[in-house]
C-alpha cells in the first residue's frame, strides 16, 4: 500500500529517513578553489525544517524568504512532486489533458542566508535524500523534445520501494533509483515573476541528474540573502529528460547552505563532487550552451589551476566531458562539462 507523506511542523517530530542517500559535506577549504569534498559518516541534524506547504512557483526578488539562516546552516525540506498535487498514483490520461502549468514546480523556500550579497557565491551541499513511495512520468502534448511526434497525452505511475535500488518500469525493465532535485536556484535580480520552466543564470530548472547527494552546487548571488529554493525532485532521469518529465516524486532533502568566502565570481551555477569539478551553461541552442560551458571550464582551469587559456582549451578537449543535461525546458537548454579531479592532481 502507498503511504502518503506526513507533513511535520517541528524538528522534534522529524522521523528517521526510510531510504536515505549519504553524501559529502563541504571541505574546510574554500570549495571554489577546487579542493576536494570530505566524506562523513554522520549526517548533521537540521537547524531548520520547511514543509511542502512552504512553497512558491515563480522566480522573483519580490518573493520574501520564509526563513533566514546563518551561513553554514543545515536545512531540511519537504518537496512536492512537480505537478503540485494535480497528479497522484491513480491518475490517468484524463488528468494530463487538464493539467495546469501555473503551479508547476512548487519550490520549497526561499531560504535567505545572513551575509549573502550580490556578487557572492552560495554553496549548497546535498547531504541526504529520502524519496516518497510513488512517482509519475507523463507525455504532455506540445511539451518534450519530440513533441511533433508524440501528440497524445500519456501517464504512468510508479511504486517506489524504499528498500530497493531500482524502480520497476514494467515486468521486465527496471531503472536505477537515483534521486536529485531538478530545480535549485537563488532569486534573480528582477521584480518580475518568472516561470520556473527554463534554466537561467540563477540556476532554476537545470534537470541535471549528476547533482545527487554528495554534490556541492555553487550559485552566483543576485539579491541580498540569496533566497535559495529547491524542488522538482526526480527519482530517476536520463541525461536530456527528452520526454519532458523524469520520474517525478516528492522527497525530503537535507542540505548545507553557506556563503563561500573569497570565491571567484561565476556567471552561472557550477558544481563538484569527490570525483570531478563541473560547470553549467544555458542557451537557446545546444551549440551555444556547449560553447559557453567550454568557456566556463577554461575560465575555471586558468583561474584555479594556473593554466594558460591555450593549455586549458587543450585540456578540455582531451579530458573534459560535455554532457547534455536537458533539452526540453524551452526556451533554454542546459549543457554541463565535467573535469576529473584525478586529471587535475586533486586527491
Amino acid at each position: 500500500m502507498l503511504v502518503s507523506r506526513t507533513r511535520l511542523l517541528v524538528l522534534g517530530t522529524v522521523a528517521l529517513p526510510i531510504f536515505t542517500f549519504y553524501g559529502c559535506a563541504p571541505s574546510s577549504d574554500p570549495p571554489m578553489s577546487g579542493s576536494d569534498t570530505s566524506s562523513q559518516a554522520e549526517i548533521p541534524e537540521p537547524d531548520v525544517f520547511l514543509t511542502s506547504d512552504q512553497t512558491h512557483a515563480r522566480w522573483s526578488a519580490t518573493i520574501p524568504p520564509v526563513v533566514t539562516v546563518q551561513s553554514g546552516s543545515v536545512v531540511e525540506v519537504q518537496t512536492m512532486e512537480a505537478s503540485d498535487g494535480q497528479f497522484d498514483f491513480e491518475s490517468t490520461v484524463a488528468d494530463v489533458e487538464t493539467v495546469s502549468f501555473d503551479p508547476i514546480h512548487p519550490l520549497t523556500g526561499p531560504v535567505a542566508v545572513e551575509g549573502a550579497s550580490p556578487g557572492d557565491v552560495l554553496a549548497v551541499t546535498l547531504l541526504d535524500i529520502e524519496v516518497d513511495e510513488w512517482g509519475w512520468a507523463a507525455i504532455v502534448p506540445g511539451f518534450g523534445f519530440l513533441a511533433d511526434r508524440f501528440t497524445d497525452p500519456y501517464y504512468k505511475s510508479f511504486e517506489i520501494d524504499p528498500d530497493a535500488s531500482h524502480i520497476r518500469f514494467n515486468d521486465r525493465i527496471s531503472v536505477p533509483l537515483a534521486p536529485f532535485p531538478g530545480v535549485m536556484g537563488v532569486a534573480p535580480a528582477t521584480d518580475s515573476l518568472l516561470a520556473t520552466i527554463p534554466p537561467r543564470a540563477n540556476g532554476g530548472n537545470m534537470d541535471n541528474r549528476h547533482m545527487v547527494v554528495g554534490t556541492t552546487i555553487y550559485f552566483p548571488v543576485f539579491v541580498e540573502g540569496a533566497n535559495f529554493s529547491i524542488g522538482d525532485t526526480h527519482a530517476a532521469q536520463g541525461d536530456g529528460e527528452v520526454s519532458g518529465t523524469a520520474i517525478e516524486a516528492g522527497m525530503r532533502v537535507r542540505y548545507r547552505i553557506e556563503v563561500v568566502e573569497g570565491a571567484r565570481a561565476i556567471e552561472e551555477p557550477q558544481y563538484e563532487t569527490d570525483e570531478y569539478y563541473a560547470v553549467t551553461a544555458f542557451a537557446t541552442t545546444l551549440d551555444e550552451a556547449a560553447r559557453k560551458a567550454t568557456g566556463y571550464m577554461i575560465d575555471y582551469l586558468t583561474a584555479e589551476h594556473g593554466l594558460t587559456p591555450e593549455e586549458a582549451y587543450i585540456l578540455c578537449s582531451v579530458a573534459g566531458d560535455l554532457k547534455i543535461s536537458e533539452v526540453v525546458d524551452v526556451p533554454h537548454m542546459l549543457v554541463s562539462m565535467h573535469m576529473p579531479k584525478e586529471v587535475l592532481g586533486i586527491d
